[in-house]
């Protein structure tokens, strides 16, 4: 037999013996299923606003169609902004130039988060911490930070970072969070996997001096610095909770806790390490409830030498340690389709009991419908909507009824209309809305996704008038900003 048959004929035993050992929900009715939007590709930069608008509506439509229901949009990749920010310049991956702000005037962020929240999406503002240049060429605007206090900065490499040594660092990133949280309807706070930035062969990091100044009690750098990113992690998080309770805090970090020749509780792998290498404890972060979600970057295929993306998303599955906290796996779009692995991973993602979705990088892939991807999604995985698995750490009661659910003719149409108290200040009132169809004498089964029109934040829903002779029975639920559904109100109508 030829090897490589004999690849194909394991390959394929591989798989019947998954899907029999495990018997996962075909199709999920809560799953969590973003993508990342980055703005460092310079896909946004001086592209007129206009034609910028339609670019990222286009965008968000062909994502909604492929089942996203969550976009997690870069707004601060150097310390600068994609909105209009209080404290930090307009970006030059938006404009060309930092500190230009755009002409036509307009806000991104706010912009996205409108756009999303039509499409039933939640909104992840997505901010890098540390990093201020890409590179040492850059150019920062007059009013930039780092030219106001050079001293809380460090180079490394041939790019420039706040020291997380710092209170003042500390201390000027809550207050970018705080100035998104409080002016913007984010639904969460996203930071990605540059914490103490990746480590460069025969090169430490440049912080001896705050270690001398601030590194009492530790009798090594490397639980200093794992302190640091701590400190500022739970300030984040503590920032949040006092300003909207119902805004998540969630990060995406490298792929790799610690390798059990580390550690003999970590993974049977061979790469670089979140604990040691980037100084990102995120079990600690997970165990003591200061994230909401976390999206280990699990980018390698199945079988991989150094990573197997089957003995990772079991290990993280073993070990997300705290109920509150949500896991979702980022997935590599490029890599799976690449290794044609995208059926055996959503299998194996969804037999796993603490994995709740998953977030594809980047989402230009999933646009491009990279090898099919798209297709796939639309076809088979994301073949019906399914709602975001609900935060009940946060809060577990579901919103009240609709009232006053009816259908009447319209300039419209024939519509069903209800009504619903609603706030953008009080998260536990209704946030949006699952419309459900059901056949006339069928049995009303809220946890069948299949059964799904629509999720919408409107109070209305256009009916699909055929002749009037068939019988349907829609039900209407309210969920809160917390994701909790109540059981809906029930109207029978003929189409």
């Amino acid at each position: 037999m030829k090897v490589r048959t004999l690849l194909c004929v394991c390959a394929l035993l591989f798989s019947l013996t998954v899907a029999a050992q495990f018997q996962p929900e075909r199709y999920p009715k809560r799953e969590f299923r973003a993508a990342w939007i980055q703005a460092v590709n310079g896909q946004f930069r001086g592209i007129p606003t206009e034609k910028l608008k339609q670019t990222l509506i286009s965008q968000l439509n062909s994502l909604q169609e492929a089942g996203i229901n969550a976009i997690i949009f870069q707004v601060r990749p150097e310390a600068d902004a994609l909105y209009a920010s209080q404290l930090e310049p307009w970006s030059r991956f938006l404009t060309g130039v930092q500190g230009q702000a755009p002409n036509p005037y307009w806000d991104p962020m706010e912009f996205m988060i409108e756009e999303c929240h039509k499409r039933g999406m939640e909104f992840h503002a997505w901010i890098n911490p540390y990093r201020v240049k890409t590179s040492l060429k850059n150019e920062l605007a007059p009013g930039h930070v780092y030219n106001i206090h050079p001293e809380w900065f460090v180079t490394y490499g041939d790019q420039v970072y706040f020291d997380p040594a710092l209170p003042e660092s500390r201390r000027h990133i809550c207050m970018v969070i705080t100035d998104i949280v409080s002016r913007y309807d984010v639904d969460a706070i996203h930071m990605d996997d540059y914490f103490y930035p990746y480590p460069k062969q025969g090169v430490d990091f440049p912080d001896d001096a705050s270690f001398a100044r601030y590194g009492g009690g530790f009798s090594n750098k490397a639980d200093w610095r794992r302190s640091n990113v701590n400190v500022l992690i739970k300030k984040i998080h503590e920032t949040v909770r006092e300003l909207k309770p119902w805004v998540k805090f969630g990060v995406s970090p490298f792929g790799i806790y610690r390798n059990q020749k580390s550690d003999p509780l970590g993974s049977k792998t061979n790469g670089l390490q979140n604990y040691d290498d980037l100084y990102a404890d995120v079990l600690l972060w997970a165990r003591e409830g200061w994230i909401d979600y976390n999206i280990p970057q699990i980018y390698w295929e199945i079988g991989h030498p150094a990573a197997d993306y089957i003995t990772l998303i079991q290990w993280w599955n073993k070990n997300a340690t705290r109920e509150g906290t949500h896991l979702y796996i980022g997935q590599n779009v490029a890599r799976t389709m690449k290794a044609d692995q995208l059926t055996r991973k959503m299998l194996y993602e969804r037999s796993l009991s603490k994995v709740k979705g998953n977030c594809f990088w980047p989402a230009n892939e999933i646009l491009w419908n990279n090898k099919g991807v798209a297709d796939s999604l639309k076809q088979n995985y994301h073949r019906y909507p399914a709602l975001i698995p609900a935060y009940t750490h946060l809060h577990n009661r579901a919103p009240q009824e609709v009232k006053k659910l009816k259908a009447e003719w319209t300039a419209q149409g024939y519509m069903l209309h209800w009504q619903a108290e609603q706030s953008k200040t009080n998260p536990e009132l209704a946030s949006y809305f699952v419309i459900y169809r059901f056949e006339n004498k069928e049995p009303v089964n809220l946890d069948d996704p299949s059964k799904i029109v629509a999720v919408t934040r409107e109070t209305n829903y256009l009916l699909p008038y055929d002749n009037g002779k068939r019988k349907y029975r829609y039900v209407v639920t309210a969920v809160d900003r917390f994701h909790n559904e109540n059981q809906g109100k029930s109207k029978k109508v003929k189409l």
